[in-house]
């Protein structure tokens, strides 16, 4: 576009050159006033004619190619529109039917089956052999055996009454004489306040000792009329290996068995368990009621099993109170089926979520005991081995 009307300003500006040139040339005009003079008017006609024939052709050409560029420029900014194509005509008649496609073939889904979490009780199906031809189809979930679950809670215990006691275990140590009995039974009573002897009927005396006639023994005492300890049973038992070592957990954990009053939770007594801290079998488990900074501590009188049941009399368990497994399971019908009842509660330091093992019982505003359920029995553990106790006799 510009350079269109630059062409144009060019021819027009090189016309009124010409044009200023011939009518201002000096013999063009001398030449036109002689010849007026000399012929008249006839000369005049003449000149007339040769301004027609110098002058006007520029102006015409001019003019002609103004509007040639005029018209170009009017094309250029505005473009003749294509024509529109011819509409088709359209006959109006009976619809063809259509037919359908063909069905597409179904795509198979193949299912992506996780993994099945079972429940105790159920048991994965063995794996093929290797390159063997499998029955099962892709999208089939792996096969599992059902097997029938077996109970929390073992067969009712026969009565206590109606059992005979079992024969010593063969780790057994020997009984202790009549001397020593007497001393532990005085020890145990005078360890006891008038509460505790009121409101517990069984007492469990355990010495964590590692040495003397007394260590590493459990007396079971009943409480007789007017008070009186009668003793029940004694057995060898191994208490915590007394050091901070590694489980198989890979952490370092206490095997500390902490001395002290206890009583026994009701909520928490298993005849089949396995510490998960330890990976160990806990038959016939009756776990410790007692908190420890804000946490249920996993301290517990269990029966001992493989080749823990030949260390008994030793200290070599996590913690626990290990017993032979006729024994704890002796003590675990006699606790659940007479025991039962309303025992006092410990008193508990809220600053420290610890509940105490002191043998502080917990009082109300008017000084009564606070009472809940529970089962009637006493532990109480101290390192005592009754080095002194043949001394004391002479």
């Amino acid at each position: 576009m510009l350079r269109q009307l630059s062409v144009l300003y060019l021819v027009a500006a090189s016309s009124f050159g010409v044009a200023i040139v011939l009518s201002q040339h000096p013999t063009l005009n001398a030449a036109a006033k002689t010849t007026a003079h000399a012929v008249g008017h006839a000369t005049a006609v003449a000149a007339v004619a040769l301004n027609d024939r110098v002058v006007q052709p520029s102006w015409k050409w001019t003019r002609a190619e103004t509007a040639d560029i005029a018209h170009r420029i009017a094309v250029a900014m505005n473009p003749p529109k294509p024509a529109a194509p011819p509409r088709k005509r359209v006959v109006v008649g009976r619809r063809a039917p259509v037919k359908p496609a063909p069905p597409e073939p179904a795509m198979r889904k193949v299912a992506r089956i996780a993994p099945p979490r079972l429940r105790p009780g159920i048991v994965e199906a063995p794996k093929p052999v290797e390159n063997a031809p499998s029955p099962v189809a892709e999208n089939t979930p792996p096969k599992v055996t059902l097997l029938p679950r077996a109970p929390r809670e073992a067969a009712p215990l026969p009565s206590i009454a109606a059992q005979p006691l079992p024969p010593p275990p063969a780790a057994s140590l020997p009984a202790p004489c009549p001397a020593e009995l007497a001393r532990v039974t005085q020890r145990l009573k005078d360890s006891l306040t008038d509460e505790m002897l009121q409101h517990f009927d069984l007492f469990l005396y355990v010495s964590k000792a590692d040495h003397g006639p007394l260590a590493q023994r459990m007396y079971v005492f009943r409480k007789a009329d007017g008070g009186n300890l009668a003793l029940l049973y004694n057995w060898p038992v191994s208490t915590g290996r007394e050091k901070v070592e590694f489980a198989p957990t890979g952490q370092k954990e206490p095997s500390f068995t902490p001395q002290g009053y206890y009583e026994i939770d009701p909520d928490r007594m298993y005849t089949h368990y396995t510490s998960m801290q330890w990976h160990q079998s806990m038959p016939y488990a009756m776990f410790f009621n007692w908190e420890d900074h804000g946490y249920q501590t996993g301290l517990a009188i269990h029966a001992a099993s493989g080749e823990d049941i030949s260390l008994l009399g030793t200290r070599s368990s996590a913690g626990c109170v290990r017993l032979a497994p006729e024994n704890a399971r002796l003590l675990f019908a006699l606790v659940r089926e007479n025991y039962r009842g309303l025992v006092p509660k410990f008193a508990y330091d809220k600053r420290t979520a610890t509940m105490s093992n002191n043998g502080m019982l917990l009082h109300d505003r008017t000084g009564a005991l606070e009472m809940q359920p529970g089962y009637k029995v006493l532990i109480f553990i101290e390192d005592y081995g009754g080095d002194q106790v043949v001394a004391a006799l002479f």
